[in-house]
């Protein structure tokens, strides 16, 4: 089976996930969970899980303690979307090719599809302790870098900074800084949590965190370089919106030449990290290499 054969089968397989762990549509408040419903299934590439499943079988993990956690972090990843497109923040009407959540619903239920998202990720993801009781301990590592890497030390944190900063001069040392937690941090969490619910070694799930910073730094330069070199029907959102948002960029800082060497250098990084590792299962197939790979030089 090809790269692509496989990222699509996988890709479905997380798709079947998320639908089977979405709340039902009933109840009074039955329109958030048809706008949580609206936002998750509005595409994307599935790449935060992903990277956690491929790091769990790389390092031999075979149960399915891991399914929540998959579903968890694209719950995160997509509430902050919903509230990144609301007119306080970004002011999209478009992601993905298709209408924002809170065009749809409307900017209060943008907001509270949002809060709704994040917070039944960590419900789901507590369910385990009861199911999973011989793995509460790993559970509860896993569930801290969660917390944590989606928080004011992680996402949130770089979130504030990119806002505060926003129409300001930023030199790179800031930018990095913004970077690598506004983007870096969920793709840490995602190889972190598959290691440690894996049995990883602690050392091992250190190397994880520094190949997904890595790779963190590497996508977000690489977007930056298609918002200006791409066109909306290719990305299936707005280009250009970093300029309207007044935002700096690696592109503002740097020639997209250079930029694109800088993608370069941290995709080589990232492989030569994952290389180092030292007890990874021997029959795994070495998909999550590739798929570093076609996630950094990606086109769309």
């Amino acid at each position: 089976m090809s790269f692509q054969e496989s990222l699509k089968c996988k890709t479905e397989a997380i798709n079947q996930l998320i639908e089977q762990y979405l709340p039902n549509i009933d109840g009074r408040q039955a329109l958030i969970m048809e706008s949580m419903d609206y936002a998750m299934k509005g595409g994307g590439k599935r790449v935060r899980p992903m990277l956690m499943w491929e790091t769990y079988r790389l390092f031999g993990g075979t149960s399915d303690v891991i399914k929540p956690f998959l579903v968890a972090i694209e719950m995160i990843h997509t509430y902050s979307l919903v509230h990144d497109d609301l007119p306080a923040m970004d002011n999209d009407d478009y992601r993905r090719g298709r209408k924002t959540t809170h065009i749809t619903y409307g900017e209060d239920m943008g907001i509270l599809t949002g809060d709704a998202l994040l917070t039944y990720a960590f419900e789901l993801v507590t369910h385990l302790f009861d199911t999973h009781t011989e793995q509460v301990h790993t559970i509860g590592k896993a569930l801290s870098v969660l917390a944590s890497k989606a928080g004011i030390y992680g996402m949130i944190g770089g979130q504030v900074v990119d806002v505060k900063l926003a129409g300001h001069a930023m030199d790179e040392d800031t930018l990095q800084f913004i970077y690598q937690l506004k983007t870096s941090a969920l793709l840490e969490s995602s190889m972190m949590i598959g290691a440690i619910l894996a049995g990883a070694k602690e050392s091992d799930v250190k190397v994880m965190e520094q190949v997904a910073s890595n790779v963190g730094l590497a996508f977000q330069i690489q977007d930056d370089i298609l918002d200006v070199s791409s066109t909306t029907e290719q990305l299936g959102k707005p280009v250009h919106s970093d300029e309207k948002n007044q935002k700096i960029t690696y592109v503002g800082l740097y020639s997209i030449e250079e930029a694109s060497a800088m993608v370069e250098e941290r995709s080589k990084e990232a492989i030569h990290l994952l290389y180092s590792l030292s007890n990874v299962d021997d029959s795994y197939d070495g998909f999550l290499t590739d798929m570093i790979q076609h996630m950094i030089h990606r086109t769309k």
